[in-house]
């Protein structure tokens, strides 16, 4: 019997080195909930996660992947249990601000998708393990109203983790 053909995550026609903002999320190996807990609800404390080592090292790359990519800001992020959830602006195209492409390595370097690998690897590398499941979703952000709603519901994803299609009880 041969596998199942693998769906492709990205969209086939489009370029993902364009100027514009994206809604990525990256699920845990197995969606294994390694990252934390969700903890709080009270009244005075708000839902947010209880990050576990693993968590904290996903949190810090996340913070500083402007150093690798000067031209992709993280602009909201959220560390949940078993997956994470960011916008990304890509601020700078592929030719930079001279209009003359760059060579095709520092060309690859500006994408979504090299981006997103490097995250990966730098977490993997600081971890000691294999941090990630194959692959990632990407939602293409197309204006202010999508922007908007992806923005509110990365603010409000820890208080509604039990809702939550990724959501593992810390059990399982």
């Amino acid at each position: 019997m041969k596998p199942a053909k693998r769906k492709p995550n990205r969209l086939a026609t489009f370029d993902y080195s364009t100027v514009g903002a994206y809604f990525i999320t990256i699920c845990a190996k197995n969606r294994k909930p390694i990252f934390g807990q969700v903890v709080g609800g009270g009244v005075l404390d708000a839902p947010h996660l209880a990050p576990s080592p693993y968590g904290k090292i996903v949190a810090a790359q996340l913070e500083t992947m402007s150093h690798f990519y000067p031209s992709v800001q993280i602009e909201k992020s959220v560390v949940m249990p078993n997956h994470i959830h960011f916008i990304v602006s890509l601020t700078q195209g592929p030719s930079g601000a001279s209009g003359t492409p760059p060579p095709t390595s520092a060309r690859s370097a500006q994408t979504i998708p090299s981006f997103v690998s490097t995250l990966k690897r730098l977490t993997n590398k600081a971890a000691h393990t294999d941090l990630w499941q194959r692959g990632y979703y990407d939602h293409v952000i197309r204006g202010q109203q999508d922007y908007d709603d992806i923005w509110q519901y990365i603010d409000n994803n820890p208080a509604k983790w039990t809702l939550d299609t990724l959501y593992i009880s810390q059990g399982e």
